[in-house]
């Protein structure tokens, strides 16, 4: 299990999924989706540039590159005092050679969890712990882990049954990818990865075929 808890550092790339505690739905309409991408943004994207995300049924899949930690400070520091968590405040207060963004990350996506859950358990009016403890992160190094990250999670909703055809799926960022509208999606960082758009739709079209060689990226249980 500790190889999915990796530290999150700043300027580093992770994959980062969390599904419900006992597989029951995370999302049973899209209002629910579009409350948890409202939550993410204000809780996450002070502190990371969303890469890649795909919303399924009971889990989401999310790649991330945590921020500079000198943007990370900054926003910590955009935080009204009274409003600062434990962790930010921390983080402010420690000498500037030991200030980590981990503690700090950790925290917002808790307080994402916290935040969704409350508002779903009132809604369905439901009772306890909605999603699974802790939450997986990996932390993506090599050059084809990246690539082949990327696709897994556009394809998650082809691996997992719900859409085939995975690139006209509502819930995850593969359209944004070909658009010029407004997204939270820094799309300008994937596909200069790729070298371009038609180089990015080839790479998922040659691997529309199967998900067999992108086993080991699973971290799903």
């Amino acid at each position: 299990m500790n190889k999915y808890l990796a530290e999150l550092h700043a300027d580093e790339c992770y994959h980062v999924y969390n599904r419900t505690n006992n597989k029951e739905l995370l999302f049973k309409d899209d209002e629910d989706r579009k409350l948890f991408l409202t939550k993410y943004a204000e809780y996450l994207l002070p502190y990371v540039e969303t890469l890649v995300y795909c919303l399924l049924g009971n889990h989401f899949h999310f790649m991330v590159k945590v921020k500079s930690i000198e943007q990370i400070i900054k926003a910590v520091e955009e935080e009204k005092e009274q409003n600062r968590t434990v962790p930010q405040r921390r983080l402010l207060d420690a000498e500037l050679d030991c200030r980590s963004a981990h503690i700090v990350l950790k925290s917002q996506f808790t307080r994402l969890f916290t935040s969704y859950a409350m508002r779903f358990n009132k809604k369905y009016k439901r009772e306890g712990n909605l999603f699974n403890r802790p939450f997986k992160r990996v932390k993506v190094e090599k050059e084809n882990h990246y690539s082949y990250l990327i696709y897994y999670i556009h394809a998650n909703t082809k691996r997992h049954g719900i859409k085939s055809d995975f690139k006209n799926y509502k819930w995850n960022s593969y359209r944004a990818m070909l658009t010029s509208k407004a997204t939270n999606v820094n799309r300008e960082v994937v596909i200069d990865w790729f070298g371009g758009k038609s180089a990015f739709v080839e790479f998922h079209n040659q691997l529309d075929v199967t998900l067999s060689e992108i086993d080991y990226l699973i971290i799903e249980d």
